[in-house]
């Protein structure tokens, strides 16, 4: 599975819609029938809040990927991750009332050789959007070494709100943000 080139911007991130899961599960399917990568977004990212099953989502996951991908929204992770729910919440507690810009951004990363839960977390800031600087780590422009050699995709739903802040709390919450993901149990890297 591979993002297209073509960037889909969403005017914002996911939203909840408050149906059942046997509401989004039809939504879901009307998504994929007229290929539409941002309804079926919002539908597997839903289900996937509430815990549904991870073999489901990943399944999901896949299908949409197939049917539409020029048109799911750059928030949408590929792959699942059993603790993007968890993400989200501690990601939450970080605000910045000032606008600015610099962007905290979250990088997925790939442990399936080392360790029992195969993903991890690179938490960064930078100037620069959260794709390009995923960008420049993968050419080894400043790159962090564990996104060069484990870096697979940014997780953008997590830190929409931390984009466009001033660089003095960009900094700050790099760190804490960093500290509070490793305080829940996930295996973090940077966050300096």
């Amino acid at each position: 599975m591979r993002r297209s080139s073509k960037k889909v911007v969403a005017a914002r991130g996911p939203t909840r819609s408050g149906g059942s899961a046997a509401t989004l599960w039809t939504v879901f399917a009307s998504a994929l029938e007229a290929r539409d990568g941002s309804a079926g977004a919002q539908a597997i990212h839903e289900l996937w809040m509430r815990g549904e099953i991870g073999s489901n989502v990943e399944r999901a996951l896949e299908q949409l990927w197939s049917a539409a991908a020029s048109s799911i929204p750059d928030w949408l992770p590929m792959r699942h991750v059993h603790w993007l729910p968890l993400a989200y919440e501690v990601s939450a507690r970080f605000v910045s009332p000032r606008r600015g810009r610099s962007n905290i951004y979250l990088v997925l990363l790939d442990y399936s050789d080392s360790r029992r839960d195969p993903f991890g977390l690179y938490v960064g800031m930078s100037h620069y959007t959260p794709v390009q600087r995923f960008e420049q780590h993968k050419a080894g422009i400043r790159a962090a070494g564990s996104v060069l050699q484990r870096g697979l995709e940014v997780l953008t739903g997590p830190t929409l709100h931390l984009q466009g802040i001033p660089r003095t709390d960009a900094v700050r919450i790099e760190v804490e943000l960093a500290e509070a993901l490793r305080a829940e149990g996930l295996f973090v890297q940077g966050g300096h």
